[in-house]
């Protein structure tokens, strides 16, 4: 008979709860991935015209110039690459804030970065005739960055707390919708390009613009990705923060770059698309808890499965035509979101 000393007993039974939370999380997380592959592959798979998955695998690996492979390669396939890359943006955009902000219902549209990108958008459509979706993608990303700037700095740079920010971004939004409304009013032009733009929609995607947003969502994801711990020390308030060691102005500074990076490049290619970085980190929580850690890998793999779920399902209610997955997000985001707000538990951080 092997005798266990009390002292190692307890340490084996307080060290096992934390080892099924984690293995319970990881296989999760697992599972996630599993359906977003399988999401990505109804996402090439189904549209106007449904295609059997045989026909799928051939126009991905054995093209031949047919007319299904090139819906497949070149009109199905950069769709779904680009719902996959706008989702894990929005994602983990949306977790960043909600965490740098210390509030539940923050999204990007609260730093006015949608703003910011809408008002570029504007700008170049009315002033500089810009007419093509990659010459959007540039502008919308430049008013992005500069708000994201603008807000740091009203919200008083180095001093930043999560209500000077929000309150900056709150004010920045109004100025900036108010001048792309007046743009609108006073361009018949701008208001025509725009209105497609601004509806939140992967079915202008091609080749061209993943490339063009691929670096900037990429270095994104691994900057907020990186940031997980910083921020799970900024949620205990700034004097415990500073207590245990984290340089606030960095990680806040650091965020807004990594928030940039991901809602400028995901809200240039598709236009805003609303709920996505608001609803995925409340669901998120209620599986993973507060832990930045988990919170973020999880919102990179599900804010895609909502994103391309909802073109999904927005291809098949109208089919032949199709409903743009900005609408079809603020659908189900809307009603959902009032289920969370009023579920008190998961409403706080």
């Amino acid at each position: 008979m092997t005798l266990v000393s009390p002292a190692k007993a307890g340490t084996e039974t307080a060290s096992a709860p934390p080892r099924r939370r984690t293995a319970g999380r990881a296989t999760g997380l697992v599972a996630s991935l599993g359906v977003l592959v399988a999401i990505a592959a109804a996402s090439i798979a189904i549209g106007a015209k449904p295609i059997p998955l045989d026909q799928v695998w051939h126009g991905l690996f054995h093209y031949t110039g047919s007319d299904t492979d090139v819906v497949i390669r070149d009109v199905r396939l950069p769709r779904t690459i680009l719902g996959l890359l706008v989702g894990v943006g929005l994602g983990l955009a949306g977790a960043v804030i909600q965490a740098l902000t210390r509030n539940p219902l923050a999204d990007p549209g609260l730093l006015g970065l949608n703003a910011g990108a809408s008002a570029a958008v504007v700008s170049a459509i009315s002033f500089l005739g810009v007419t093509s979706l990659t010459g959007y993608v540039w502008f919308a990303f430049l008013g992005t960055a500069v708000v994201s700037v603008l807000v740091y700095a009203l919200g008083g740079s180095r001093s930043a707390t999560p209500v000077r920010l929000a309150l900056a971004g709150t004010a920045v939004y109004a100025a900036l919708y108010g001048y792309v409304n007046a743009v609108q009013l006073l361009d018949s032009a701008a208001l025509d390009k725009m209105r497609f733009w601004t509806v939140g929609s992967l079915a202008s995607a091609n080749m061209t613009v993943v490339r063009q947003v691929t670096p900037f969502l990429l270095i994104g994801a691994v900057l907020a990705l990186a940031l997980g711990r910083s921020l799970n020390a900024v949620a205990l308030g700034d004097d415990t923060a500073r207590a245990l060691g984290t340089n606030l102005n960095r990680t806040r500074a650091l965020s807004m770059a990594a928030v940039t990076l991901l809602c400028g490049a995901a809200t240039a290619a598709c236009g805003p698309i609303a709920f996505v970085g608001l609803i995925v980190p409340h669901l998120v929580r209620a599986i993973t808890g507060p832990d930045m850690r988990w919170i973020l890998p999880y919102a990179a793999v599900l804010s895609p499965v909502l994103l391309l779920g909802s073109d999904v399902l927005g291809r098949l209610v109208t089919r032949p035509a199709e409903l743009q997955v900005g609408i079809v997000t603020t659908f189900i985001g809307g009603p959902l979101f009032i289920y969370l707000v009023r579920r008190r538990r998961m409403a706080q951080l």
